[in-house]
This record gives C-alpha cells, sequence and structure tokens, in this order.
C-alpha cells in the first residue's frame, strides 16, 4: 500500500502521530517521487547554491537513479549531472525525520537544511522542527535505517 501525500496529511491531522506508518506491502522507489518527478521537481542544485527552494523546469532535466530530475537552468542541471550523491538529498529526498525513526514520508521543498554540506529534507516545517531537535542523533539513526524501510 503507498500512501499519497493526502493520506499523510490526514494522518498527522487526526491525530498527534508524528511520523507515517511502514509501508507495508509495497517496496518504495529509492528517490521520492510525485509521479515521474524526484523531489516534487525542485532543483536540488538550487538549495546549495542559492539558499532557497527553486522550481525545476522540463527544459533541464537528468534522469538519475530511476527518476526524472528537474533544474532551473543548465548549469544546475549540468552541476548535478556531473556529481548527483553531491546533491542529491540524503535518504532518496524521503523525510529525514520519518527514516530517523524507520518509516518512509513525503517531503514538501520548504522543509530542507544542510548540515555538514548533504541536504535533508522533512515532511513539513514543524516535522523539520522537531528533527532539527538531535540533528546528529537522528542523522545516525536514520544512516542505520536507510535504506531497510523502503523494503518494508
Amino acid at each position: 500500500m503507498k500512501l499519497n501525500r493526502r493520506a499523510i496529511l490526514a494522518v498527522f491531522s487526526a491525530s498527534a502521530v508524528t511520523l507515517v506508518a511502514p509501508m507495508a506491502a509495497a517496496k518504495s522507489p529509492p528517490v521520492y517521487t510525485e509521479g515521474t518527478l524526484a523531489i516534487d521537481g525542485t532543483d536540488t542544485v538550487a538549495y546549495f547554491r542559492e539558499g532557497k527552494p527553486v522550481a525545476g523546469s522540463r527544459a533541464h532535466p537528468v534522469d538519475w537513479n530511476g527518476s526524472t530530475w528537474l533544474f532551473a537552468n543548465a548549469g544546475n542541471a549540468a552541476a548535478f549531472a556531473a556529481d548527483p550523491e553531491r546533491y542529491a538529498p540524503q535518504y532518496g529526498g524521503y523525510c529525514a525525520f520519518a527514516m530517523a525513526n524507520g518509516y518512509v514520508a513525503p517531503t514538501e521543498p520548504d522543509a530542507w537544511s544542510i548540515v555538514d554540506g548533504k541536504l535533508y529534507l522533512n515532511f513539513n516545517l514543524s516535522v523539520r522542527s522537531k528533527w532539527q531537535t538531535d540533528i546528529p542523533g537522528n542523522i545516525k539513526k536514520a544512516d542505520a535505517h536507510w535504506p531497510a524501510p523502503l523494503e518494508n
């Protein structure tokens, strides 16, 4: 069963639960996608170069790791194509806080952080605040879980 953003929002809205139930019978793709676009079509290089999320353009796509990544300009697309591991978000763009707790959850472009040169995305700004209360501990836990939650 794959949970979509609407179903997950309902879970967050209906209770005090801050995590999404593990994906039970379905294997999640290695990259968080909406349709075929990685991380909602947001230009991942822009987080590093502009310090903010920027919408990518279908004029500047790069296929990597089974998904199509969009970029705002040819320079960002070229940078990603040359070194995708440098710019790709951790945990395939899934929520870093959820991953720290052994779950898979989608992300939104505005809920992001760069820590030690790595991009981390979160479900929303509220969840990002929770993740930021113990960044080193959450990274350590998420690293230990990745990619196992994808195989639930």
